[in-house]
């Protein structure tokens, strides 16, 4: 067995996307070859109404499936299609965008004010580009959690993992999305397939993910001794971690505790052509989506 080392740690970054929201986005909009198959990823939460009502109005999406987590708060949705729904906390939609889609997210708070939640972008090969649209919605109550001896809890929402399937199934680059916590100080080792590329995100407490235990520091205290005490290098809230090859990932928690998001995905290998929500293979084919855009033939279903 072979412990992921990490490649880097990047902090999320400010964004304002759809009317006006206010999120930290970890990566997205460029070249995004190391996350393949995945495309972006945003972290959208505030205790500010002003900071997320505008919403996510009318916009179309082709050659992607969108995943949204929501934790707090309600993301109201519809579609092109005559689709509509609200997300609640611990709810997921994963909408495979396909040929073609036009849909609408609108936040609201809960009693306190709060909105959190996250979209993930996953990439289509180019065999299923154009197919035929299509929504999961998984409610909190359907997505399997996983407890193990030491408290380390796992609701596995796609993929397996440790015996249990995540209620979101046929996805293109059959990811596992796991959203993981582990208690003050404990020390966790979780498996991912060699093959995938694989990232965490730190949303709670904050840990060390840097190999297989933490490093140690040589501390001097006032009398000149030697402390041969851990010094754990903790990674914190709205950091996304992005491992190196292996077959495992390697957690030590700090002491709050520690929750990400661990995600993987097989990669396609294929070129990316961008045009915001609209990802494709070749710039003639996102010249072709604005022409259909345009000519109003954008949705085929």
């Amino acid at each position: 067995m072979s412990i992921r080392p990490v490649s880097r740690i990047v902090s999320a970054q400010p964004t304002l996307e759809g009317a006006g929201v206010k999120l930290h986005r970890g990566f997205g909009f460029g070249t995004t070859s190391e996350f393949d198959p995945f495309l972006l990823f945003d972290d959208f939460r505030g205790e500010r109404p002003a900071d997320y009502l505008a919403g996510f109005p009318w916009h179309p999406h082709r050659g992607i499936e969108t995943i949204t987590y929501v934790l707090a708060g309600t993301v109201a949705h519809g579609d092109s299609l005559g689709n509509e729904g609200a997300l609640t906390a611990g709810d997921v939609q994963w909408m495979t965008a396909g040929s073609g889609i036009i849909h609408q997210e609108m936040p609201t708070g809960d009693a306190d004010g709060r909105m959190h939640g996250f979209q993930l972008w996953a990439n289509l090969p180019a065999s299923l580009k154009m197919t035929a649209p299509r929504y999961q919605e998984v409610t909190a109550a359907d997505i399997a959690t996983v407890v193990d001896d030491d408290g380390t809890r796992v609701k596995v929402v796609c993929g397996n993992f440790w015996g249990k399937r995540g209620p979101v199934d046929g996805i293109a680059a059959d990811p596992v999305y796991l959203d993981v916590s582990v208690p003050p100080g404990i020390r966790k080792t979780l498996p991912v397939e060699t093959s995938r590329h694989a990232f965490a995100y730190v949303f709670a407490g904050a840990g060390s993910f840097r190999d297989a235990s933490p490093p140690q520091g040589v501390l001097t205290d006032t009398t000149g001794e030697i402390d041969e005490k851990p010094v754990l290098d903790l990674t914190g809230n709205r950091s996304l971690i992005l491992f190196d090859r292996g077959d495992e990932v390697t957690v030590q928690a700090g002491p709050e505790g520690l929750r990400f998001l661990l995600v993987s995905g097989k990669p396609l290998g294929e070129p990316v052509a961008w045009h915001g929500p609209i990802v494709m293979n070749t710039q003639d084919e996102i010249r072709q989506a604005i022409a259909d855009l345009r000519q109003g033939t954008f949705i085929r279903a």
